[in-house]
């Protein structure tokens, strides 16, 4: 307890999954959180909950996609608080469909970059600017950065939170400020586990498919804070620029919080997969495709 007492928590995402979790954990740790998201009944439900636990929360509606928030959030915790001990940068969205290279929409690219790529580094600008020696920056990214497993908007949007960690890290380490990133795997929260299966690309899902191991099990919110909170501790004073898999296993193609979909259909057996050609989502421990003509086989 209160390996935190003192600091100043700002939490992107806070209102659901990992951000939420992390909010509570920060909290029984002595810090006061800030949280923040598009969803401010679900951002204030959080922060009552933290306070009637006993501690300290202060709720703030934020879009990281508009350039103008991120800037408003951290003059407004300055203000506040008079510091900025902890960025935790979790806010952040899915692509539709596992769109690959040769699939995907402008759109999706413009919607993903927009939240996961500017908006962490809008944040980081802004509170980098505010921190102090001893400053912490936690970057939730993602397996699917590390492994390309994912649709290719997600992964390039990751796989740039990465860079932009070492970056940090590199830049700011004569002043003492860290940098670091964790990238969950399989991880089950009301984001990842809220995409419908019937948009997923085939072709995609039958790539990562091919490395897949269902025995491994999925992560949970809390096991992420729980790495998040290290991170963000002096515990880990003499650590920045590294980025941590939390996956219950070493990097796998597989390993990725979009591909939790396609796990949790074949393990519930609830659903049947489509996929262009036969035997394309063989592994040791199931099968699921149809055959050339398009006639669906339930996965099994």
């Amino acid at each position: 307890m209160e390996r935190l007492k003192g600091k100043v928590a700002v939490i992107t995402g806070g209102n659901s999954g990992v951000g939420e979790a992390t909010a509570k954990l920060f909290a029984k740790e002595g810090a006061v959180v800030v949280i923040t998201a598009r969803r401010e009944a679900a951002l204030t439900k959080v922060a009552e909950e933290i306070k009637a636990a006993g501690g300290e929360a202060f709720a703030v509606s934020t879009d990281i996609s508009k350039p103008e928030d991120p800037e408003r959030l951290m003059e407004l915790v300055l203000k506040k608080y008079g510091k900025i001990d902890i960025l935790i940068n979790n806010a952040g969205i899915l692509e539709t469909g596992l769109k690959p290279i040769d699939r995907f929409l402008d759109e999706d690219l413009d919607r993903i970059v927009e939240t996961n790529q500017k908006g962490t580094m809008r944040c980081m600008r802004a509170a980098a600017r505010r921190m102090q020696s001893g400053a912490s920056i936690v970057n939730v990214a993602s397996v699917a950065g590390v492994k390309g497993c994912g649709g290719a908007a997600y992964v390039a949007s990751k796989a740039a939170v990465i860079g932009v960690t070492k970056h940090t890290a590199l830049r700011f380490q004569q002043t003492g400020i860290r940098c670091n990133a964790i990238c969950p795997g399989n991880i089950i929260t009301p984001m990842t586990t809220g995409t419908d299966p019937a948009v997923l690309d085939p072709d995609m899902i039958g790539a990562m498919a091919a490395h897949s191991n269902l025995k491994t099990p999925s992560c949970t919110a809390e096991d992420v804070a729980n790495v998040i909170l290290f991170f963000a501790s002096d515990e880990s004073r003499a650590i920045t620029g590294q980025v941590i898999a939390v996956s219950y296993t070493h990097l796998r193609a597989h390993e990725t919080d979009s591909y939790l979909v396609c796990r949790l259909l074949l393990e519930k057996k609830k659903k049947t997969i489509k996929c262009k050609r036969v035997g394309y989502l063989k592994s040791k421990t199931y099968t699921a495709c149809t055959t050339t003509s398009g006639e669906n086989q339930r996965v099994r």
